[in-house]
């Protein structure tokens, strides 16, 4: 896997676990269908140090495709399960890193 790709959530206040729950759902149904590598989700919901009420799911992939390539066809059922965190995001956005493999070091 060449790249890691992270979605941050920023969510309402006493919110982030739910979220995590609703986050980790959804990625499960996209592994399911075989569109992503299982990915790793987690969360602050202000009991850790560092940026409180956020949800983290990071997963890798081979390339970077665009969600709206032709053929491209979001499962239902991550939809429907998304539903159910929509009022409790305030924002969101994705995050790409080219991961580090021995092929890629320099001397």
């Amino acid at each position: 896997m060449s790249y890691v790709i992270r979605r941050v959530y920023e969510v309402k206040p006493g919110a982030a676990r739910k979220v995590a729950t609703v986050v980790a759902k959804q990625s499960e149904l996209y592994e399911e269908a075989g569109q992503r590598s299982p990915a790793r989700v987690y969360f602050n919901g202000g009991t850790v140090p560092g940026e409180k009420d956020r949800v983290y799911m990071e997963w890798t992939a081979d390339v970077l495709d665009s969600p709206y390539r032709e053929g491209n066809v979001i499962p239902q059922s991550v939809r429907d399960a998304g539903s159910a965190s929509r009022d409790l995001i305030i924002d969101n956005y994705i995050e790409f890193y080219e991961q580090m493999t021995p092929a890629k070091f320099q001397e």
